[in-house]
Formats: structure tokens, C-alpha cells, sequence
């Protein structure tokens, strides 16, 4: 592999190449995802590179950035998993050798389940050698003392800009975005039922996990007129018309770390019902009053009742404030990071080994 040092940006500071663990850009791919890697692009001291096997062991950089390392292992069939844990370690092994720094951008405070053994070795292997952590939110807590950094969730605003918005239904209640068991749509249905209120209605859109979770949420809708269900995956403009239409956004979470939906929703101007957490605290003291409400524990009808009457009584008013979350100042907080992660890895200049 090529050793040579890349030219300085234009002010003579010295360029980091970086690789996104991020493979071609789909229009499948999270937006956070592509959003992230625009504004890493504009920045004239980073050349930016997506992710392939090959290159991740071969090829030239300075810096790995990994958001779901479980990605890396995932596969459609036994012998792609296996050959993708086998990659995993070579690349891995290639980072140590190499003292390449390897910084992680900490989305879920934990695994997804059904990992075996062997993945779960690769990936204990990857937070050992993990560099430097990037949080989403000052609550992130850690058990051990690696050095992190705390660069908040970029915004939506730019990105569902592009589409046209729905006006708002009275009366209707959505839950947006992946269906999944800890997501606690099933409380969703079961609380909005009892709500003995016939103009309200209940839109629950985004692919289930299973078919029996859909199968499940169905049975507890029953023949309840007011429910309506769209079990496909939503392109952008459907996403926002689907969140643009709500009078209530709701995320009925069994617990919520960070989220993006939550911020899809105020980005599209929608206020949300959402667990009260520290990190959803913090958001209605960034965003300003009206915007989110709580509820605590699992959601209950008198929960929903109580947000939905609030946010009828008075709707917030303007937009809320979003202003720490644009994509160029996360531009340009993540390309501190990297330089750190290679001071750290005592590889003061970018492109040197």
C-alpha cells in the first residue's frame, strides 16, 4: 500500500483521508449517512472515501470511521457471513498493525440481538482498538475511559426540505419510520384504542421487522376504523407526508437513546410524544417549548390523551431551534475528531505513518 503523504488543503494544513464505513451511496442509504459524507467532502482538509473489503485492507488512508459495526458481519446467507468475518478480522488486524485510528460514531447504547459468538468476539476486538468515540448527546456514558467526543445529530431540515410537505389532518396521531419490537408500536395501538374519540384517526406507516409483528399489530387494531396501516418501505416523500400530516408525531419507545425520527419530526415542524428520557430532556431545552412532550415508563392512553390536548390547545408556534445541528459546523466538528484520533494514535500529520 501506497505510503505517500496526500497534498495539503490550500492553507497548507495537512489532509486526512478517510474511509466512511459506508459502502455506495443508495437511495436506500440513511440520510444522517449521506448528509454526514457531503459535509465531510466540503471540507478542503478531508478526501473521503466509502467502504469496500478490498480497499479497507489494501488501500491507502488515515482514518476508519465506523457508525454499525454489526454491518460489516451482516450477510445473506452462512458463507457470506462468513467470509465477511473473515474480512473483518484482516481489516481489523491491518488497522492495529497499521496504528490506522479507528473512530466510532456511538448510535445504540447496545448490540442488536442474535449475534453469535464469533461476532461477538470481532466486535468486543473492534471496541478494544476503537480510538476515539463520537457521541450523539452529552448522556452517552461509557465503561471504560477511551477519549470521546460529543458532536450532536445533524438535522433534516435541508434534506426533507426537497419534499412537499402535507397539511396538517386534526385529530391524527402517527408513528414514522422501522417497526420493531422495542419500539413499542404495539402500546401505540392498544393506547389509542381506548381513546373514545371518533374524528381521531392513527396512522402507523414503515416496514415491520417480521410479518408476525405485523400480523400482531393488525389483530390489536381490530376492526377499529380509525387505524390505518402502511407495512412498506417509505421513500423520502412519503416519510414526509406521512410526518408532515400528523398533528402528533409518536414514538412509543420501550427506551430511546438517540433518534432519528424524533428529529425528522422537528425538522418537518411536527411536535412528538416521546419517553422521557435524559436525552429527550435536553432536546425540548435545545428545540424551545411546545415541541416535545413525555411520557414515562410504556405509554398509556391517558399519556396520549394528555400530549394530543396539549398540542390542539396551543400548537407551537415558528419552528424550533435547530441551529447546533447544522451539517457544516458537524463538517467540520468531525474533522477535529479525526486529527485527534491521530494525535492520539501518534500520527500527528494526516497521510504519514
Amino acid at each position: 500500500m501506497s505510503t505517500e503523504p496526500l497534498p495539503p488543503a490550500a492553507d497548507g494544513t495537512p489532509r486526512v483521508s478517510v474511509m466512511e464505513s459506508t459502502p455506495a451511496i443508495r437511495p436506500t442509504t440513511n440520510p444522517y449517512i449521506v448528509q454526514l459524507v457531503e459535509a465531510l467532502r466540503a471540507r478542503p482538509g478531508l478526501e473521503v472515501h466509502l467502504f469496500s473489503f478490498r480497499r479497507a485492507i489494501l488501500g491507502r488512508y488515515d482514518v476508519f470511521h465506523v457508525h454499525w459495526p454489526e454491518a460489516l458481519l451482516t450477510a445473506t446467507s452462512g458463507p457470506r457471513r462468513w467470509r465477511r468475518r473473515v474480512l473483518t478480522l484482516a481489516m481489523l488486524l491491518r488497522l492495529r498493525i497499521t496504528r490506522t485510528p479507528l473512530v466510532r460514531t456511538w448510535h445504540n447504547l447496545e448490540r442488536p440481538q442474535g449475534l453469535g459468538r464469533v461476532d461477538g468476539f470481532l466486535l468486543d476486538l473492534a471496541d478494544r482498538w476503537t480510538t476515539l468515540r463520537i457521541a450523539l448527546n452529552p448522556v452517552s456514558t461509557f465503561t471504560d475511559d477511551k477519549p470521546s467526543v460529543v458532536i450532536p445529530h445533524g438535522h433534516y431540515r435541508d434534506w426533507y426540505g426537497r419534499q412537499r410537505a402535507e397539511a396538517r389532518v386534526p385529530g391524527r396521531v402517527a408513528y414514522v419510520g422501522l417497526i420493531r419490537r422495542y419500539k413499542g408500536v404495539e402500546n401505540l395501538v392498544t393506547a389509542f384504542r381506548a381513546l373514545d374519540r371518533p374524528s381521531l384517526t392513527l396512522r402507523v406507516s414503515g416496514r415491520p421487522s417480521t410479518d408476525d409483528l405485523a400480523r400482531s399489530l393488525e389483530d390489536l387494531a381490530g376492526d377499529d376504523p380509525r387505524i390505518g396501516f402502511d407495512f412498506s418501505f417509505l421513500d423520502d416523500a412519503a416519510f414526509v407526508r406521512e410526518l408532515t400530516s400528523a398533528t402528533l408525531v409518536v414514538l412509543p419507545y420501550h427506551h430511546m437513546h438517540n433518534s432519528g425520527v424524533a428529529l425528522a419530526a422537528l425538522s418537518v415542524d411536527r411536535p412528538a410524544l416521546v419517553p422521557d428520557t435524559a436525552f429527550n430532556r435536553l432536546l425540548a431545552e435545545e428545540v424551545g417549548p411546545g415541541w416535545l412532550y413525555f411520557f414515562t415508563g410504556e405509554l398509556t392512553t391517558a399519556a396520549l390523551e394528555e400530549a394530543l390536548a396539549a398540542v390542539e390547545a396551543s400548537p407551537p408556534s415558528g419552528r424550533p431551534n435547530l441551529d447546533r445541528r447544522d451539517w457544516p459546523a458537524a463538517g467540520a466538528d468531525h474533522e477535529a475528531a479525526f486529527r485527534r484520533a491521530l494525535a492520539l494514535a501518534g500520527r500527528v500529520r494526516g497521510g504519514t505513518r
